[in-house]
């Protein structure tokens, strides 16, 4: 489980170390992401620990260290499935975890430098 939760984050922040020019590791691009994005209880003690709220796994904390570069560089360094499924996840915060997603903001990108991108992008039209 923890695995494939790790797989949504590697979406949004792309958990693994590489060497500057090369793509993240495609570890993780086969993990089904809608077990993941409906099951909160997966979700959100992965959200805390990103926002310092709560312990954090192996898996977490190496996430937490890469959030910001994803952000910045608007997943550049990513596979295309893991390109597509940082839009899936993003999106997901955006329109259903809002309040999970500002704090996230908040910590990470406090002047909306790079997400204001992702929010025009992703917000859906629908409440």
């Amino acid at each position: 489980m923890r695995a494939a939760f790790l797989i949504s984050f590697v979406a949004l922040a792309v958990i693994v170390s590489a060497r500057p020019g090369d793509k993240y590791t495609d570890k993780f691009d086969s993990v089904d992401l809608n077990e993941i994005l409906k099951n909160r209880r997966l979700l959100v003690p992965y959200v805390k620990c990103l926002l310092g709220q709560g312990k954090c796994t192996p898996d977490g904390k190496e996430l937490k260290s890469h959030i910001k570069e994803a952000l910045e560089n608007y997943c550049a360094k990513c596979t295309d499935t893991q390109r597509s499924a940082t839009r899936r996840v993003i999106g997901h915060l955006i329109n259903k975890e809002g309040a999970y997603w500002e704090q996230l903001v908040d910590k990470y990108d406090p002047q909306r430098k790079y997400v204001t991108k992702y929010e025009n992008e992703l917000r859906t039209i629908s409440a």
